[in-house]
């Protein structure tokens, strides 16, 4: 179970992100609330260990097993997530597939041209939309958590805004009003899939009665 001080108060809990992404761990470490009493840092050597294949065909089965697949190649506690853009109106796509939309090495420009041509005859409700993430914690080979949550938004006709990554500029948030990469970071990561997924696992990790297990 996780250590205390001599105080009773739990002590800082770290946590590896399954990743080699400095972006995306200075994400989270933005998401990560002051005085959240979690410390994340890169997965050391990630490339150096076996690759893991994403062929699930949900979420949650992604970031579940990504999770468990890295955090046998370490003894603290691993933290993966699988996130993505769904349509209804394209049958879920990009879904699961989303980074890869347009092919293997898509770029996000490429895959965001894929998503216009997509949708280039759909109109109102037809282009409505939402992000979803699954975040998932294990440790050793043992799941210790898996949360989700989303945004709902639509997909513009044309790009907006110069921040975020991925379908971002094409992204009307309902919450904020704007694309995602015209909100500032901050905004964002209250307000974004990824964002309501990690404040999930940060208060499962902060819970008295969350177990630890060593």
């Amino acid at each position: 179970m996780a250590e205390r001080d001599s105080g009773g108060a739990r002590q800082a809990i770290r946590v590896l992100l399954a990743s080699s992404n400095a972006g995306k761990l200075r994400e989270y470490r933005e998401m990560a609330a002051r005085g959240s009493g979690v410390e994340l840092d890169l997965m050391p050597g990630f490339h150096e260990h076996p690759a893991f294949e994403e062929s699930a065909l949900t979420f949650a089965e992604i970031g579940a097993a990504k999770a468990l697949h890295y955090s046998r190649f370490v003894d603290e506690i691993v933290l993966a997530d699988d996130s993505g853009l769904v349509v209804p109106a394209l049958g879920g796509a990009p879904g699961v597939r989303s980074a890869r939309y347009a092919g293997l090495n898509a770029t996000d420009e490429q895959n965001n041209q894929k998503l216009l041509h997509e949708m280039s005859e759909l109109t109102g409700e037809q282009r409505c939309a939402r992000f979803v993430c699954v975040a998932a914690l294990a440790r050793s080979g043992r799941a210790l958590a898996v949360t989700s949550d989303f945004a709902e938004g639509s997909i513009l006709k044309a790009p907006r805004g110069t921040g975020g990554f991925g379908y971002d500029p094409l992204f009307l948030s309902t919450e904020m009003g704007c694309t995602f990469a015209e909100a500032p970071p901050g905004r964002k990561n209250r307000c974004s899939h990824r964002g309501k997924a990690f404040a999930k696992i940060i208060a499962l990790l902060r819970a008295p009665s969350f177990l630890i297990p060593s």
